[in-house]
């Protein structure tokens, strides 16, 4: 299917995570072609991209379209209609975050691409941030000793509500389905799945239609992990910190590859993802601080893993068992923040 001219790749959606995401890696990346977009915004695809097929809808973009891949940057509510019939049309399809909104249609999906021999893979591109990799490091390496607690922080300062469909009551809508995805990602990276859940799941903003506000504490053994985000936080952000037996690591910001492509950077060196030195994070040791740099992330790589995948059938960047992890501990905790009870978790599953 996929032939000598490339990696023919459609996507579904023009808007801010298309743009912003998806499309800088698309277009400068070999072996990916940008051929076609569902869409109401033709005239803008037209002018920026005159090669490019425009769809109005996506069924039939999925339905006519000879794309290799599609990329789904749809609402969260349409990802398993749109993916599963990407599938059965004999696509390759990346999904944005979160993968599904229920457990039972993630399941269907990846038995559905076992069948048609596909990959299905969803874009947890934050496993590549520069931040997390550091993280990612330290324990690998035992700088910190044993870990015994771990703390995630993804906060804002945006009290008034905006009407995007993020932030309206629809199924997937709502912070823990936006944000905790990428958060429970890299824990699960990092500690794979916890025994138990413990769940704050709030709407704190007076106008706000769902939740905005998650507390979810993770059970491990010998130790837990904590992941927050808050729309009142209008200080810099603490976005890790680690406590070890050996030390611990604080790091603050976030990761600056999202401002950068908002920006128009492109991602066409190596070091584009670079932190500036004066972000870097610290290790407090008993009686010294070291700053640790922060390693070199890149989103690139999760493309350069996906061609790898279609085209010579290697290791999937995420793969959609993976994916769906996410999906049953956001569900978890749902249920825990409605009992204001911890829930146990069967790991096996």
């Amino acid at each position: 299917m996929t032939t000598t001219t490339g990696i023919k790749t459609a996507i579904i959606g023009y808007g801010f995570s298309a743009t912003t995401f998806h499309l800088p890696f698309i277009l400068n990346l070999p072996p990916f072609r940008f051929t076609a977009v569902s869409t109401s915004k033709g005239e803008q695809v037209q002018q920026q991209h005159p090669e490019v097929e425009v769809y109005t809808d996506a069924e039939t973009l999925l339905t006519r379209c000879d794309a290799d891949l599609v990329i789904i940057t749809a609402p969260n509510e349409a990802h398993f209609a749109l993916a599963k019939l990407a599938l059965q049309q004999g696509k390759h399809v990346v999904l944005e975050k979160p993968f599904v909104t229920r457990v039972e249609q993630g399941e269907e999906l990846i038995a559905l691409a076992r069948q048609q021999q596909r990959v299905l893979s969803v874009y947890h591109n934050r496993r590549w941030d520069g931040d997390f990799l550091t993280v990612q490091k330290l324990i690998a390496e035992n700088r910190l000793g044993a870990v015994r607690y771990f703390e995630s922080h993804f906060d804002r300062f945006r009290p008034e509500v905006r009407k995007r469909w993020r932030e309206s009551d629809v199924e997937g809508g709502g912070i823990l389905f936006d944000l905790g995805p990428h958060m429970l990602d890299q824990a699960l990276q990092l500690f794979g799945p916890p025994t138990a859940i413990t769940a704050q799941v709030k709407t704190l903003r007076p106008q706000a239609e769902v939740d905005d506000f998650f507390h979810l504490t993770l059970h491990y053994p010998e130790h837990i992990a904590v992941l927050r985000s808050s729309p009142f936080c209008a200080a810099l952000n603490l976005r890790f910190e680690v406590q070890g037996e050996a030390g611990s690591f604080i790091k603050h910001g976030l990761d600056p590859q999202e401002d950068r492509l908002k920006s128009g950077e492109l991602p066409l060196s190596a070091d584009w993802a670079q932190e500036r030195p004066e972000q870097y994070g610290e290790l407090y040791a008993a009686d010294e601080v070291t700053t640790i740099p922060t390693e070199t992330g890149g989103y690139q790589h999760y493309y350069h893993q996906l061609a790898g995948a279609i085209l010579d059938g290697s290791e999937v960047p995420v793969s959609a068992e993976q994916a769906l992890w996410n999906i049953r501990l956001i569900h978890l905790a749902r249920q825990s923040a409605a009992s204001g009870q911890t829930i146990q978790i069967d790991s096996d599953r």
